[in-house]
C-alpha cells in the first residue's frame, strides 16, 4: 500500500487557536506535520511552542519558506478583521504554497476550544466586508444552558449557523426543522461528526423533516417538543424567483409563519425569534412584503406568557443564491460579471457574526420589538465584485469584465434597515438596536391575512379569488404601497 506523503504546515498565529490545532495535528500524527508557527508578534518570534519554533514576521515568509519548507498555511488567528485577513491572504498567495486553511471567526469559538475539524479552505467571503462585531459568545449562550431549542429552516444558511454555534452553548436538545430532505440530513451529519471531534457540549440532536404550512402538524410536533426557545428562520428568499411565484411566497412565508407562531403560543413556548430582513422595509418586492407581514404576525402575537421578538439585518456573505456565490461562479469561467445597477448597495454581514447576534439577541431583548444589528455602512456592489475578482488573481475590467444588467423584479437600488420616521435606539449590547416603530397599518393583522386567505386556500364561496396573482398584488398594494406592479402578470 502506497502511503500518502504527509504535509508539512505552516500555522499563522501562535496564540490559543493554533496552540490548539498544532496539538490535534500531533496526537493524530496521519494529518500533516506542524514545522513553525508564523506570528507578527516580535516576543513570540525566536521562541518555541511545544517543540515548534515561531518565526515571523508574516511579511518575511518566503525567506522563511527557503529554509523550513511547507506544503500548506493554516490561519489560526480567529480574532483578525477582514483587512488583517486580507494582507495575510496576499502574503501567502505570492508563495509557492500548494493550500490555504484557515480557522473560523471567534463566534465559533468559545473559550479556546478551537479543533481542526473547523478549519475549512479560504474563501472570498472571509476577506470581504466589515470587521465583525466581538461576542463572548459562551455569555451570550448562557440562556440557552439545559434547554430545549427549536430551529426552523435548520438547513439553511442562518438556521445551520446558529445550530454549529449552539453546539456550544449548553442546550440540552436541538431540534433540526426543515421541510428538505437533504438539508436536515446535511446539517445532522455535520454537526455529529463536529461532536465527535469533540466540538461543544453533548447536546442531542433531532432531525425533523416537516412542512410549517401544515397548521395542524406544527401544532401537533410543537407540543411534542415542548421547545424553550424557538428561531424561526424558514422562509423562501429569493427575490426574483418569488416574483414568479407570489402565491407561494404569501403562502409559506405569511401563512406558515402564522403557523408556527400560533402553535408557539399556544403551547406556551417561553421564546421566540423571528429571523427578518431589511426587505421588509417599505417593501417592493414580494418576498418583502412577506416578511413584512411574517413580522406583524409575530409583533402581534405577544401579551401572553412568551416573548416573542423580530431580529432584523441585511445581506449575509456567501448565503446559498446570493451574489458571493454568483460571483464566484462567473469569475472562475472567464466572466463577466453580472452587476444590476452601477450604484446599487447591500449592507453585508458574514453568515457567523449574523448569527451569533440572533442568539445574542434571543436572550437580552423583551417581547413585542424589533432589534436591528448593527450592519454598519452598506457596501457597493461593484466594489465587492472587483474585491472578489482580485481574490481569484485577476484584474477587473482587463482580464473579468463587469457587466451591468439592469434591475430584476423586485430589486431595489438600495436597501434600508428602518423606515423614515422610525428611529433607532441602542441598548447595552453591543451590535444591537432596538427600533421606535411606526405602526404599519390602521387595521389588525388578522384583517389583513383575511384578505389574502381566499387567495392561498380555496374556499368554493370565493372559487375566483384561488390563486389570483393580480388579486393578490392588488390587495397586497392595499396595504404596502411600495409594492411594484409587475410587468404583464398573468391572472394565474
Amino acid at each position: 500500500m502506497i502511503q500518502e506523503k504527509q504535509s508539512n504546515i505552516y500555522i499563522i498565529g501562535a496564540g490559543f487557536a493554533g496552540h490548539e490545532i498544532a496539538e490535534e495535528i500531533k496526537s493524530k500524527g496521519i494529518l500533516g506535520k506542524v514545522v513553525a508557527f508564523i506570528d507578527d508578534d516580535p516576543e513570540k518570534i525566536g521562541t518555541t511552542i511545544n517543540g515548534i519554533p515561531v518565526y515571523g514576521p508574516i511579511s518575511s515568509i518566503q525567506s522563511i519558506l527557503a529554509h523550513t519548507p511547507a506544503d500548506e498555511a493554516l490561519i489560526a488567528i480567529p480574532a483578525a478583521g477582514s483587512e488583517q485577513l486580507r494582507r495575510i491572504y496576499t502574503i501567502l498567495q505570492n508563495t509557492k504554497l500548494n493550500r490555504i486553511r484557515i480557522l473560523p471567526k471567534l463566534s465559533q469559538i468559545i473559550d479556546g476550544d478551537a479543533h481542526l475539524i473547523q478549519t475549512r479552505e479560504i474563501t472570498a467571503q472571509d476577506l470581504l466586508g466589515r470587521n465583525q462585531i466581538s461576542i463572548c459568545l459562551k455569555e451570550s449562550l448562557d440562556y440557552l444552558r439545559g434547554r430545549r431549542v427549536l430551529i426552523t429552516g435548520a438547513g439553511g444558511s442562518i438556521g445551520s449557523e446558529l445550530a454549529r454555534q449552539l453546539l456550544s452553548g449548553g442546550a440540552e436538545r436541538l431540534y433540526l426543522f426543515d421541510h428538505g430532505e437533504n438539508s436536515v440530513y446535511e446539517i445532522e451529519k455535520e454537526l455529529r461528526i463536529l461532536q465527535e471531534e469533540g466540538v461543544g457540549e453533548k447536546a442531542t440532536i433531532v432531525p425533523i423533516i416537516g412542512e410549517m404550512q401544515d397548521a395542524h402538524y406544527m401544532n401537533f410536533i410543537i407540543r411534542r417538543l415542548k421547545a424553550d426557545v424557538i428561531f424561526h428562520c424558514a422562509a423562501y428568499k429569493h427575490v426574483p424567483l418569488l416574483e414568479e411565484n407570489p402565491i407561494d411566497a404569501i403562502k409559506n412565508n405569511v401563512f406558515g409563519t402564522k403557523n408556527v407562531v400560533e402553535a408557539a403560543r399556544a403551547n406556551n413556548v417561553p421564546r421566540f425569534v423571528l429571523v427578518s430582513t431589511d426587505k421588509a422595509v417599505n417593501p417592493t418586492s414580494i418576498y418583502g412584503a412577506s416578511k413584512s407581514l411574517a413580522e406583524e404576525i409575530v409583533l402581534g402575537n405577544n401579551g401572553g406568557a412568551g416573548d416573542f421578538i423580530v431580529v432584523r439585518f441585511g445581506n449575509v456573505l456567501g448565503s446559498r443564491g446570493s451574489i458571493v456565490p454568483l460571483f464566484t461562479k462567473q469569475i472562475l469561467k472567464g466572466g463577466p460579471v453580472t452587476i444590476t445597477h452601477p450604484e446599487a448597495t447591500r449592507f453585508f454581514m458574514t453568515i457567523p457574526e449574523a448569527s451569533s447576534l440572533v442568539l445574542k439577541a434571543g436572550g437580552v431583548v423583551e417581547g413585542g420589538n424589533v432589534y436591528i444589528l448593527d450592519m454598519g455602512e452598506p457596501l457597493l456592489i461593484r466594489d465587492l465584485a472587483e474585491q472578489m475578482i482580485r481574490f481569484y488573481g485577476f484584474t477587473p475590467e482587463v482580464e473579468i469584465p463587469i457587466r451591468y444588467i439592469g434591475l430584476r423584479p423586485g430589486e431595489k437600488v438600495n436597501e434600508r434597515l428602518w423606515s423614515e420616521g422610525e428611529q433607532l435606539e441602542s441598548t447595552e449590547h453591543t451590535g444591537i438596536n432596538r427600533l421606535e416603530r411606526i405602526p404599519r397599518f390602521t387595521e389588525t393583522i388578522d384583517s389583513v391575512l383575511e384578505e389574502l386567505h381566499s387567495i392561498c386556500f380555496f374556499h368554493p364561496d370565493t372559487a375566483g379569488d384561488y390563486r389570483n396573482r393580480l388579486l393578490l398584488r392588488e390587495r397586497l398594494q392595499r396595504y404596502l404601497p411600495t409594492i411594484r406592479k409587475a410587468q404583464n402578470e398573468p391572472i394565474y
